[in-house]
């Protein structure tokens, strides 16, 4: 059952605070804020990925308030405490897509009153973040993306018209998706799993319990996994992605939870974890266990459904023009996942580009693994655009 509830205070560090904001674009937006005290300062929205929530900022919160900032962080649509979006899978899911995601986003900073907002979005919340700056720069006034690097609106080739283009790039997708599963050892790429109507009871209902799941899941994708080693891809096809961890192309006949379960990290491992220790992680287990997962998983249905990139094909050749960076742990694959979608984003997509930071010592949970260095690359880019908190 979903929760309109703030978080307790005891949940959070001291200095944080949550609360619902009402009327967002028919939600209930559940949002945490540090720097809240005086007025006037410039506002840091903060946007999340899957499986995570607002909670997954809390590290940098409080740095980046003391820096100056009103630092603001939504559970965006289908997480946490936000409440008002069907999350069922029978849904409608154009409230889920990438333009109404952005409408999210606009109706909340609106409603705290700000004409202006720098911008970060990771994981999932990378291309949110990235749509917002491309369409609304009057508002989103820069933008740091991170661990999901954004290669530009999909393209419509000289020559030849949207829907022959959107033809194409549908076919020659089902192709790839086809020589995966005829590989030697078959395999399925994650989004289009995600996709699928048993993932959400995988995930919800596993084995092993959501707690060890969610513990088994953060490890593989973070620096203490050592075989997060990445390296660039050539190209989007078969042979490429099959060098993706399992975490990313999966076995064709397993779940994620099953595929977690592989790399559950031993009891010395987890108490030598200290950017998640159980008490933090108890509280993603226990969001997710009353939520279940299919509100995150929504997006990925959205990203994966064909008929949902036609209304961004009116994008096509627009760049993000306000200035950008790129965050990212060393050991994160998402940063190759999607080959050259990193050298498209730093030459092509943004045009005012101020670098790429990539931090030793962090996988794919970059803001919970090296938080301090997260802030000082955010605090870099921010002092390279002249964008001057209260402190400067």
């Amino acid at each position: 059952m979903m929760s309109s509830d703030p978080i307790e205070a005891a949940l959070l560090p001291a200095g944080i605070r949550s609360r619902i904001v009402e009327g967002i674009n028919g939600l209930s937006m559940h949002i945490l804020e540090a720097g809240y005290e005086e007025q006037g300062r410039p506002c840091l929205l903060l946007l999340h990925g899957f499986p995570e929530l607002a909670y997954s900022w809390r590290k940098v919160m409080l740095p980046l308030a003391a820096a100056g900032y009103h630092v603001v962080v939504p559970d965006q649509r289908g997480y946490g405490r936000t409440t008002g979006a069907d999350a069922k899978y029978a849904a409608d899911l154009r409230p889920f897509r990438l333009l109404n995601l952005v409408r999210d986003a606009l109706g909340l900073v609106t409603a705290l009153g700000y004409r202006t907002v720098d911008l970060v979005g990771h994981d999932f919340g990378s291309p949110v973040a990235a749509w917002c700056a491309l369409v609304r720069p009057d508002v989103f006034r820069s933008v740091a993306l991170m661990s999901a690097p954004f290669a530009g609106p999909p393209q419509l080739p000289l020559g030849f018209a949207g829907d022959v283009a959107h033809a194409e790039a549908i076919a020659k997708d089902r192709v790839v998706h086809k020589e995966l599963a005829a590989l030697p050892r078959p395999r399925k790429h994650y989004q289009w799993y995600y996709s699928t109507r048993e993932a959400d009871a995988d995930m919800h209902g596993c084995p092993q319990g959501i707690h060890d799941f969610l513990r088994a899941y953060y490890h593989v994708k973070s620096a203490d996994w050592a075989d997060n080693k990445p390296y660039r891809l050539e190209s989007w096809s078969a042979g490429e992605l099959a060098k993706l961890p399992a975490y990313y192309v999966m076995g064709l006949h397993k779940n994620m939870a099953e595929t977690a379960a592989e790399a559950m990290p031993s009891r010395e491992q987890i108490a030598a974890c200290q950017w998640l220790t159980d008490p933090e992680l108890a509280f993603y287990a226990g969001e997710y266990r009353r939520t279940g997962f299919q509100g995150g998983l929504q997006w990925y249905r959205c990203g994966t459904d064909p008929s949902f990139a036609l209304e961004l094909h009116m994008f096509s050749g627009r760049t993000i023009d306000v200035p950008s960076c790129f965050i990212a742990g060393s050991s994160d694959w998402g940063v190759q996942q999607r080959p050259g979608a990193l050298e498209a984003m730093q030459t092509k997509a943004c045009t005012d580009y101020r670098g790429t930071f990539l931090i030793d010592r962090a996988g794919h949970w970059v803001q919970q693994e090296q938080p301090e260095r997260v802030v000082e690359a955010l605090l870099t880019f921010f002092k390279r655009i002249e964008v001057k908190p209260l402190s400067a």
